[in-house]
């Protein structure tokens, strides 16, 4: 079951959108994150604190599924 996340703006950072959605406690931790775990940008892996997301895209870290609206 993926986890549906409305934009208000045109699109997030990978980095913000693991913050907000409680992955990593800060936006610091993104980078060493990012380092030590597997995360999938529409199933190619992706380890760019700054990749940006935008409508349509559906990010996997772990057992968590988010999909960008």
């Amino acid at each position: 079951m993926s986890e549906k996340i409305k934009l208000e703006t045109e699109f997030i950072t990978l980095g913000q959108l693991l913050k907000d959605e409680g992955v990593i406690g800060t936006g610091g931790q993104a980078k060493w994150f990012l380092k030590e775990n597997s995360v999938l940008l529409n199933g190619s892996p992706e380890d760019r604190r700054g990749k940006k997301l935008r409508s349509g895209d559906v990010i996997v870290v772990g057992d968590q599924t988010f999909e960008i609206e």
